[in-house]
């Protein structure tokens, strides 16, 4: 289940999934889940982001019984 995330002024999507997240390397997943902010740079306050569940990157350094 989607979560969403409403903006304040001046959040931009790398801060907005370290927020959400915690790792702003998937603000690429937050653009492809919200495609009609795609050209929007730095937000007003007020906008409602939808934030898809997203599986965790595993690490393969990490070793097999970590994972």
């Amino acid at each position: 289940m989607s979560k969403t995330y409403t903006t304040i002024q001046g959040d931009m999507w790398d801060l907005i999934a370290y927020k959400v997240y915690g790792n702003e390397t998937y603000m690429t997943n937050l653009l492809e889940a919200n495609e009609q902010y795609k050209d929007i740079s730095i937000f007003p306050a007020g906008v409602v982001l939808a934030c898809p569940d997203i599986q965790a990157k595993r690490s393969r350094i990490a070793p097999p019984w970590k994972g």
